[in-house]
Protein backbone atom coordinates (compact mmCIF):
# COMPACT_ATOMS: atom_id res chain seq x y z
CA UNK A 1 0.00 0.00 0.00
CA UNK A 2 1.43 3.35 -0.79
CA UNK A 3 1.78 6.12 1.79
CA UNK A 4 -1.28 8.50 1.73
CA UNK A 5 -0.45 10.44 4.41
CA UNK A 6 -0.25 13.32 2.09
CA UNK A 7 -4.35 12.79 2.18
CA UNK A 8 -3.94 14.42 5.78
CA UNK A 9 -2.84 17.59 3.76
CA UNK A 10 -4.80 20.89 4.55
CA UNK A 11 -5.33 21.72 0.43
CA UNK A 12 -8.13 18.04 0.98
CA UNK A 13 -11.61 17.97 2.73
CA UNK A 14 -12.95 15.04 4.14
CA UNK A 15 -14.63 14.11 0.74
CA UNK A 16 -11.37 14.10 -0.86
CA UNK A 17 -10.01 11.57 1.45
CA UNK A 18 -13.25 9.24 1.54
CA UNK A 19 -12.96 9.53 -2.60
CA UNK A 20 -9.33 8.31 -2.67
CA UNK A 21 -9.55 5.59 -0.23
CA UNK A 22 -12.66 4.13 -1.64
CA UNK A 23 -11.78 4.40 -5.02
CA UNK A 24 -8.29 2.69 -3.79
CA UNK A 25 -10.70 -0.40 -2.63
CA UNK A 26 -12.33 -0.34 -5.63
CA UNK A 27 -9.07 -0.49 -8.07
CA UNK A 28 -7.77 -3.53 -6.04
CA UNK A 29 -11.00 -5.34 -6.71
CA UNK A 30 -11.71 -4.15 -9.89
CA UNK A 31 -8.52 -2.95 -12.02
CA UNK A 32 -6.50 -6.13 -13.31
CA UNK A 33 -3.19 -6.22 -15.47
CA UNK A 34 -4.01 -5.56 -18.95
CA UNK A 35 -1.00 -7.29 -20.59
CA UNK A 36 -1.86 -10.16 -23.22
CA UNK A 37 -5.23 -8.04 -23.33
CA UNK A 38 -6.37 -6.25 -26.70
CA UNK A 39 -5.74 -2.70 -25.48
CA UNK A 40 -9.12 -1.36 -27.09
CA UNK A 41 -11.11 -4.23 -25.29
CA UNK A 42 -9.71 -3.27 -22.34
CA UNK A 43 -10.01 0.58 -22.59
CA UNK A 44 -13.69 -0.07 -23.16
CA UNK A 45 -14.05 -2.32 -20.42
CA UNK A 46 -12.76 0.23 -18.04
CA UNK A 47 -14.66 2.82 -19.10
CA UNK A 48 -17.70 0.81 -18.74
CA UNK A 49 -16.82 -0.36 -15.27
CA UNK A 50 -15.94 3.26 -14.31
CA UNK A 51 -19.48 4.36 -15.57
CA UNK A 52 -21.31 1.78 -14.22
CA UNK A 53 -19.50 2.12 -10.57
CA UNK A 54 -20.06 6.20 -10.28
CA UNK A 55 -16.67 7.49 -10.54
CA UNK A 56 -16.91 8.95 -14.28
CA UNK A 57 -19.28 11.88 -12.29
CA UNK A 58 -16.21 13.46 -11.67
CA UNK A 59 -15.06 13.61 -15.04
CA UNK A 60 -17.81 16.13 -16.07
CA UNK A 61 -19.68 19.28 -15.13
CA UNK A 62 -23.09 19.46 -14.70
CA UNK A 63 -25.45 17.35 -12.52
CA UNK A 64 -28.30 17.37 -14.72
CA UNK A 65 -26.19 15.10 -17.10
CA UNK A 66 -25.24 12.67 -14.02
CA UNK A 67 -22.11 14.87 -13.02
CA UNK A 68 -20.68 15.30 -9.44
CA UNK A 69 -21.12 18.63 -9.47
CA UNK A 70 -22.06 21.90 -11.75
CA UNK A 71 -18.14 22.21 -12.35
CA UNK A 72 -15.04 20.33 -12.25
CA UNK A 73 -13.66 19.19 -9.04
CA UNK A 74 -10.04 19.85 -10.07
CA UNK A 75 -8.44 17.93 -6.57
CA UNK A 76 -11.00 15.09 -6.83
CA UNK A 77 -10.15 14.21 -10.49
CA UNK A 78 -6.74 14.66 -9.58
CA UNK A 79 -6.74 12.40 -6.70
CA UNK A 80 -8.64 9.92 -9.31
CA UNK A 81 -6.03 9.72 -11.66
CA UNK A 82 -3.25 9.69 -9.04
CA UNK A 83 -4.93 5.89 -7.56
CA UNK A 84 -6.18 5.18 -10.74
CA UNK A 85 -2.33 5.95 -12.01
CA UNK A 86 -0.95 3.54 -9.46
CA UNK A 87 -2.78 0.61 -10.17
CA UNK A 88 -2.93 0.87 -13.53
CA UNK A 89 -1.83 3.01 -16.81
CA UNK A 90 -4.60 2.12 -19.13
CA UNK A 91 -6.91 2.58 -15.79
CA UNK A 92 -5.81 6.28 -16.11
CA UNK A 93 -6.07 6.81 -19.34
CA UNK A 94 -9.84 5.59 -19.57
CA UNK A 95 -11.09 8.03 -16.62
CA UNK A 96 -8.70 10.94 -17.90
CA UNK A 97 -9.76 10.49 -22.09
CA UNK A 98 -13.54 10.77 -20.72
CA UNK A 99 -12.99 13.60 -19.19
CA UNK A 100 -10.56 15.61 -21.39
CA UNK A 101 -12.54 14.34 -24.72
CA UNK A 102 -15.56 16.02 -23.24
CA UNK A 103 -14.20 18.89 -21.54
CA UNK A 104 -15.28 21.35 -24.16
CA UNK A 105 -18.80 20.17 -24.46
CA UNK A 106 -18.91 20.62 -20.16
CA UNK A 107 -17.50 24.11 -20.44
CA UNK A 108 -20.06 25.25 -23.79
CA UNK A 109 -22.04 22.75 -24.84
CA UNK A 110 -25.40 23.25 -25.28
CA UNK A 111 -28.35 21.94 -23.29
CA UNK A 112 -28.75 19.70 -25.91
CA UNK A 113 -25.01 19.11 -26.76
CA UNK A 114 -24.63 18.54 -23.27
CA UNK A 115 -28.15 15.80 -22.57
CA UNK A 116 -27.12 13.80 -25.52
CA UNK A 117 -22.92 13.19 -24.88
CA UNK A 118 -22.25 14.13 -21.26
CA UNK A 119 -25.02 11.79 -19.78
CA UNK A 120 -23.50 8.83 -22.14
CA UNK A 121 -19.81 9.67 -21.08
CA UNK A 122 -20.88 9.75 -17.17
CA UNK A 123 -22.58 6.09 -17.63
CA UNK A 124 -19.54 4.34 -19.61
CA UNK A 125 -21.71 3.94 -22.62
CA UNK A 126 -20.27 6.37 -24.80
CA UNK A 127 -16.24 7.44 -25.34
CA UNK A 128 -15.02 10.46 -26.21
CA UNK A 129 -12.13 12.01 -27.98
CA UNK A 130 -10.09 15.56 -28.03
CA UNK A 131 -8.84 15.94 -31.78
CA UNK A 132 -6.17 18.84 -31.27
CA UNK A 133 -2.96 18.04 -33.03
CA UNK A 134 -2.20 17.58 -35.79
CA UNK A 135 1.10 16.20 -38.25
CA UNK A 136 2.48 20.32 -38.05
CA UNK A 137 0.77 21.65 -35.14
CA UNK A 138 1.71 19.93 -31.74
CA UNK A 139 2.89 22.55 -29.34
CA UNK A 140 1.89 25.30 -31.73
CA UNK A 141 -1.80 25.00 -31.77
CA UNK A 142 -3.13 28.12 -33.74
CA UNK A 143 -0.50 26.39 -36.62
CA UNK A 144 -3.49 23.97 -37.09
CA UNK A 145 -4.70 23.49 -40.99
CA UNK A 146 -7.34 21.38 -40.71
CA UNK A 147 -10.79 23.70 -41.85
CA UNK A 148 -14.25 24.01 -42.09
CA UNK A 149 -16.03 25.65 -44.24
CA UNK A 150 -20.08 26.74 -43.77
CA UNK A 151 -22.62 25.81 -46.24
CA UNK A 152 -25.88 26.17 -45.32
CA UNK A 153 -27.09 25.07 -42.40
CA UNK A 154 -23.86 22.57 -42.06
CA UNK A 155 -20.28 23.00 -42.12
CA UNK A 156 -18.22 20.87 -44.25
CA UNK A 157 -14.34 19.43 -42.90
CA UNK A 158 -11.25 18.70 -44.14
CA UNK A 159 -7.90 18.10 -43.05
CA UNK A 160 -6.35 15.49 -40.28
CA UNK A 161 -5.95 15.21 -37.00
CA UNK A 162 -2.85 12.64 -35.47
CA UNK A 163 -1.81 11.78 -31.98
CA UNK A 164 -5.54 11.51 -31.11
CA UNK A 165 -5.73 9.21 -27.76
CA UNK A 166 -8.90 6.84 -28.28
CA UNK A 167 -8.55 6.88 -31.91
CA UNK A 168 -10.40 4.56 -33.43
CA UNK A 169 -12.36 3.74 -30.49
CA UNK A 170 -13.97 6.78 -29.68
CA UNK A 171 -18.28 7.28 -30.26
CA UNK A 172 -16.86 10.84 -30.91
CA UNK A 173 -14.23 13.11 -31.34
CA UNK A 174 -14.05 17.02 -30.43
CA UNK A 175 -12.52 18.38 -33.45
CA UNK A 176 -10.70 22.07 -33.59
CA UNK A 177 -10.93 23.15 -37.13
CA UNK A 178 -9.96 26.65 -38.55
CA UNK A 179 -12.80 28.28 -39.92
CA UNK A 180 -10.65 31.63 -40.89
CA UNK A 181 -13.09 34.00 -38.65
CA UNK A 182 -9.53 35.87 -38.14
CA UNK A 183 -5.97 35.02 -38.51
CA UNK A 184 -4.00 32.57 -36.59
CA UNK A 185 -5.93 31.58 -33.30
CA UNK A 186 -8.66 33.67 -33.62
CA UNK A 187 -10.01 32.06 -36.45
CA UNK A 188 -10.68 28.28 -35.28
CA UNK A 189 -13.65 26.85 -33.88
CA UNK A 190 -14.56 23.40 -32.12
CA UNK A 191 -16.95 20.69 -33.61
CA UNK A 192 -18.07 17.79 -31.95
CA UNK A 193 -17.96 14.66 -34.80
CA UNK A 194 -19.86 11.56 -34.36
CA UNK A 195 -17.87 8.33 -35.34
CA UNK A 196 -18.95 6.87 -38.37
CA UNK A 197 -19.98 10.28 -40.01
CA UNK A 198 -19.58 10.16 -44.12
CA UNK A 199 -16.02 11.80 -44.76
CA UNK A 200 -14.92 10.90 -41.34
CA UNK A 201 -12.04 7.63 -41.39
CA UNK A 202 -9.64 6.38 -38.82
CA UNK A 203 -6.78 6.76 -41.33
CA UNK A 204 -4.12 4.76 -39.34
CA UNK A 205 -3.51 3.42 -35.63
CA UNK A 206 -0.57 4.42 -34.18
CA UNK A 207 1.44 1.86 -31.99
CA UNK A 208 3.45 3.92 -29.16
CA UNK A 209 5.87 2.08 -26.21
CA UNK A 210 2.75 1.89 -24.01
CA UNK A 211 -0.06 0.79 -25.99
CA UNK A 212 -3.04 2.66 -25.70
CA UNK A 213 -5.53 3.55 -28.47
CA UNK A 214 -3.79 6.17 -31.04
CA UNK A 215 -4.66 7.23 -34.48
CA UNK A 216 -4.66 9.30 -37.28
CA UNK A 217 -8.19 11.18 -38.53
CA UNK A 218 -8.65 12.16 -41.99
CA UNK A 219 -11.47 14.27 -42.49
CA UNK A 220 -12.51 14.44 -46.14
CA UNK A 221 -15.42 16.10 -47.60
CA UNK A 222 -17.33 15.88 -43.97
CA UNK A 223 -20.42 17.36 -43.06
CA UNK A 224 -21.59 17.73 -40.30
CA UNK A 225 -24.85 20.02 -38.72
CA UNK A 226 -24.19 23.73 -37.59
CA UNK A 227 -25.53 22.47 -34.33
CA UNK A 228 -22.52 20.52 -33.86
CA UNK A 229 -20.25 23.42 -33.31
CA UNK A 230 -19.59 23.86 -29.87
CA UNK A 231 -20.04 27.78 -28.31
CA UNK A 232 -18.98 30.71 -30.50
CA UNK A 233 -17.35 30.55 -34.41
CA UNK A 234 -13.71 31.64 -33.92
CA UNK A 235 -13.66 30.85 -30.27
CA UNK A 236 -12.11 27.71 -30.51
CA UNK A 237 -8.80 28.34 -29.38
CA UNK A 238 -9.91 29.45 -26.27
CA UNK A 239 -11.96 26.71 -25.67
CA UNK A 240 -9.12 23.90 -26.23
CA UNK A 241 -7.34 25.91 -23.72
CA UNK A 242 -9.45 26.16 -21.36
CA UNK A 243 -10.15 22.21 -21.30
CA UNK A 244 -6.50 21.93 -21.12
CA UNK A 245 -6.21 24.01 -18.14
CA UNK A 246 -8.93 21.58 -16.69
CA UNK A 247 -6.90 18.44 -17.02
CA UNK A 248 -3.48 19.57 -17.23
CA UNK A 249 -3.00 19.56 -13.09
CA UNK A 250 -4.59 16.27 -13.56
CA UNK A 251 -1.26 14.86 -15.94
CA UNK A 252 0.63 15.49 -12.85
CA UNK A 253 -1.07 13.72 -10.46
CA UNK A 254 -1.16 10.94 -12.97
CA UNK A 255 2.59 11.04 -12.77
CA UNK A 256 2.46 11.42 -8.80
CA UNK A 257 0.56 7.65 -8.92
CA UNK A 258 3.36 6.06 -11.43
CA UNK A 259 5.59 7.26 -9.07
CA UNK A 260 4.49 6.46 -6.02
CA UNK A 261 3.89 2.85 -7.17
CA UNK A 262 7.36 2.95 -8.53
CA UNK A 263 8.64 4.00 -4.76
CA UNK A 264 6.47 1.10 -3.30
CA UNK A 265 8.40 -1.59 -5.72
CA UNK A 266 11.99 -0.37 -5.12
CA UNK A 267 11.12 -0.12 -1.21
CA UNK A 268 10.20 -3.95 -1.70
CA UNK A 269 12.85 -4.93 -3.63
CA UNK A 270 15.52 -3.74 -1.37
CA UNK A 271 13.82 -5.23 1.82
CA UNK A 272 13.93 -8.06 -0.10
CA UNK A 273 16.11 -8.65 -2.65
CA UNK A 274 19.33 -10.84 -0.29
CA UNK A 275 22.64 -9.30 -1.53
CA UNK A 276 26.19 -9.97 0.42
CA UNK A 277 24.69 -11.65 3.52
CA UNK A 278 22.25 -8.89 4.08
CA UNK A 279 19.83 -6.99 2.09
CA UNK A 280 19.51 -4.46 -0.43
CA UNK A 281 17.86 -1.56 1.51
CA UNK A 282 21.04 -1.99 3.76
CA UNK A 283 23.65 -0.46 1.97
CA UNK A 284 23.85 3.52 2.05
CA UNK A 285 23.66 4.45 -1.86
CA UNK A 286 20.41 2.38 -1.70
CA UNK A 287 19.30 4.65 1.11
CA UNK A 288 20.33 7.53 -0.41
CA UNK A 289 18.38 6.87 -3.61
CA UNK A 290 15.18 5.78 -1.66
CA UNK A 291 15.41 9.16 0.00
CA UNK A 292 16.20 11.30 -2.97
CA UNK A 293 12.77 9.43 -4.58
CA UNK A 294 10.44 9.91 -1.34
CA UNK A 295 11.61 13.60 -1.54
CA UNK A 296 11.10 14.23 -5.45
CA UNK A 297 7.80 12.51 -4.48
CA UNK A 298 6.79 14.41 -2.14
CA UNK A 299 7.79 18.18 -3.88
CA UNK A 300 5.86 17.21 -7.04
CA UNK A 301 2.96 16.54 -5.13
CA UNK A 302 3.46 19.45 -3.06
CA UNK A 303 3.08 21.70 -6.24
CA UNK A 304 0.31 19.55 -7.84
CA UNK A 305 -2.27 19.86 -5.04
CA UNK A 306 -1.10 23.43 -4.78
CA UNK A 307 -2.41 24.20 -8.33
CA UNK A 308 -5.65 21.93 -7.71
CA UNK A 309 -6.41 23.69 -4.82
CA UNK A 310 -6.60 27.25 -6.45
CA UNK A 311 -7.97 26.31 -9.24
CA UNK A 312 -10.92 24.76 -7.11
CA UNK A 313 -10.58 28.15 -5.16
CA UNK A 314 -11.20 30.05 -8.98
CA UNK A 315 -7.88 31.42 -9.11
CA UNK A 316 -6.43 31.53 -12.91
CA UNK A 317 -3.27 28.46 -11.94
CA UNK A 318 -1.51 29.01 -15.32
CA UNK A 319 2.25 29.53 -14.00
CA UNK A 320 1.05 26.81 -11.04
CA UNK A 321 -0.53 24.29 -13.23
CA UNK A 322 3.21 24.63 -15.71
CA UNK A 323 4.72 23.68 -12.29
CA UNK A 324 2.97 21.22 -11.18
CA UNK A 325 3.36 19.51 -14.59
CA UNK A 326 6.47 19.74 -15.29
CA UNK A 327 7.62 19.08 -11.84
CA UNK A 328 5.85 16.01 -11.59
CA UNK A 329 6.24 14.18 -14.61
CA UNK A 330 10.56 14.95 -14.73
CA UNK A 331 10.36 13.37 -10.97
CA UNK A 332 8.41 10.77 -12.05
CA UNK A 333 10.56 9.58 -14.92
CA UNK A 334 13.76 9.85 -12.58
CA UNK A 335 11.65 7.79 -9.75
CA UNK A 336 11.18 4.96 -11.83
CA UNK A 337 14.52 5.09 -12.99
CA UNK A 338 16.08 4.62 -9.97
CA UNK A 339 13.30 1.89 -9.46
CA UNK A 340 14.79 0.24 -12.03
CA UNK A 341 18.10 0.37 -11.31
CA UNK A 342 16.85 -1.15 -8.03
CA UNK A 343 15.20 -3.89 -9.64
CA UNK A 344 18.59 -4.47 -11.75
CA UNK A 345 18.22 -7.11 -14.40
CA UNK A 346 14.66 -7.83 -13.24
CA UNK A 347 13.74 -4.30 -13.87
CA UNK A 348 14.17 -4.65 -17.72
CA UNK A 349 12.08 -7.80 -17.99
CA UNK A 350 8.65 -7.22 -20.00
CA UNK A 351 5.68 -6.65 -17.76
CA UNK A 352 7.66 -6.32 -15.12
CA UNK A 353 5.49 -3.18 -12.89
CA UNK A 354 9.04 -1.09 -12.89
CA UNK A 355 9.59 -1.76 -16.66
CA UNK A 356 6.02 -1.35 -17.44
CA UNK A 357 6.14 1.79 -15.21
CA UNK A 358 9.31 2.98 -17.58
CA UNK A 359 7.35 3.14 -20.92
CA UNK A 360 4.35 4.91 -19.41
CA UNK A 361 6.01 7.66 -17.48
CA UNK A 362 7.79 8.98 -20.84
CA UNK A 363 4.72 10.33 -22.89
CA UNK A 364 3.64 12.58 -19.86
CA UNK A 365 6.97 14.71 -20.31
CA UNK A 366 5.25 15.31 -23.94
CA UNK A 367 1.25 14.70 -24.27
CA UNK A 368 -0.73 18.51 -22.62
CA UNK A 369 2.36 20.27 -23.54
CA UNK A 370 5.98 19.28 -23.47
CA UNK A 371 8.39 20.14 -20.49
CA UNK A 372 9.63 22.56 -22.72
CA UNK A 373 6.80 24.62 -23.01
CA UNK A 374 5.80 24.10 -19.35
CA UNK A 375 9.28 25.93 -18.80
CA UNK A 376 8.32 28.48 -21.64
CA UNK A 377 4.86 29.26 -20.31
CA UNK A 378 6.96 29.89 -15.98
CA UNK A 379 9.10 32.41 -17.93
CA UNK A 380 6.08 34.01 -19.66
CA UNK A 381 4.02 34.42 -16.74
CA UNK A 382 7.04 35.66 -14.40
CA UNK A 383 8.11 38.37 -16.99
CA UNK A 384 4.70 39.73 -17.55
CA UNK A 385 4.27 39.80 -13.37
CA UNK A 386 7.23 41.72 -13.57
CA UNK A 387 6.94 44.25 -15.68
CA UNK A 388 4.99 46.68 -13.79
CA UNK A 389 7.36 46.63 -11.07
CA UNK A 390 10.52 47.07 -13.28
CA UNK A 391 8.33 50.06 -15.34
CA UNK A 392 9.28 48.31 -18.94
Amino acid sequence: MADTSYLDWPFFEPRHRELARALDAWAHEHVAPTHGRDVDDACRALVRTLGRDGWLRHAVAGAAQGGAGEVIDTRAICLIRETLARHSGIADFAFAMQGLGSGAISLEGSADQRARYLTRVVQGTAIAAFALSEPDAGSDVAALSCAARAEGDHYVLDGEKTWISNGGIADFYVVFARTGEAPGARGISAFIVDAGTPGFEIAERIEVIAPHPLARLKFSQCRIPASQRLGAAGQGFKLAMRTLDVFRTSVAAAALGFARRALDEALDRAIHRNMFKGVLADFQLTQAKLAQMATAIDSAALLTYRAAWLRDQGQTITREAAMAKMTATENAQQVIDAAVQLWGGLGVVSEQPVERLYREIRALRIYEGATEVQQLIIARELLKAAQPASGH
